[in-house]
């Protein structure tokens, strides 16, 4: 795990949607921070999370905004990421000692910070780059033994179970038909959903077990629990080519 010793605890990255900070009673808000920060502490007891929150709906309303007023895809980029860091920082302040007090901006950062055992709770850290993406990388740089992608539905649809209440949800996909699935998606800030392409060319080199299923404290406290069993949202296969 790490060659320092201070924590033996298996390592699970948790990519969390941005749609726990979105809602616009305070006080409903930080119930819902709150409910978060205490299923986090308590599945600490038996693994070392490491979140990635997203910006929400906070986040695309200020890109809007900023793309109405001509910015670049790019600043659009660095907007999203930093509201995706101040969404970061209420995890932290709501999780309190057990939580490593910084927001970790970069790769390196994030290394230092999950060697000192706590809760590590970082936002988006390239410009041009998903959350998704960013969480499967962590996930990869600190060896984490699997990867949860907390989302606003139940797991992976083969349409939009927003629109199309018969749609239905894959309970296993391997990455190549993640791809065909969700080749469509925009690139474009703010537009991320799901899983991208960058995060599955992630998975399928790293062999990083994965998981999609939704932002729901219960579902994700019996992901980890229950870890052997794939009851819950939709299991990314990593399938090896045939020798020839």
């Amino acid at each position: 795990m790490n060659s320092t010793g201070i924590n033996k605890k298996r390592r699970v990255v948790i990519k969390l949607s941005g749609s726990i900070f979105n809602i616009s009673d305070t006080y409903a808000k930080q119930d819902s921070i709150r409910r978060y920060a205490k299923m986090l502490v308590d599945i600490s007891n038996t693994v070392q999370p490491v979140i990635v929150t997203g910006g929400g709906e906070i986040a695309r309303h200020y890109i809007s905004v900023a793309r109405s007023l001509g910015s670049d895809e790019a600043n659009l980029d660095i907007i999203g990421i930093e509201v995706s860091r101040l969404n970061a920082k209420l995890l932290v302040i709501a999780i309190g000692d057990t939580a490593y007090p910084q927001v970790p901006e970069n790769l390196e950062q994030v290394t230092l910070a999950a060697e000192s055992g706590k809760i590590v709770i970082a936002g988006g850290l390239h410009p041009g780059q998903s959350t998704n993406a960013t969480a499967v990388l962590i996930a990869e740089r600190i060896k984490a033994s699997r990867f949860l992608n907390a989302t606003d539905v139940d797991g992976i649809y083969d349409s939009d179970p927003n629109t199309n209440r018969n749609a239905r949800l894959f309970k296993k996909l391997t990455i190549q038909e993640c791809m065909e699935i969700l080749r469509t998606e925009s690139s474009m800030a703010g537009t991320y959903k799901l899983i991208d392409i960058v995060a599955l060319k992630v998975i399928e080199r790293s062999k990083i077990p994965t998981r999609v299923l939704r932002s729901n404290v219960s579902a994700i406290k019996h992901a980890i629990i229950n870890h052997n069993k794939f009851d819950v949202g939709t299991e990314i296969v990593v399938v090896e080519p045939i020798p020839r």
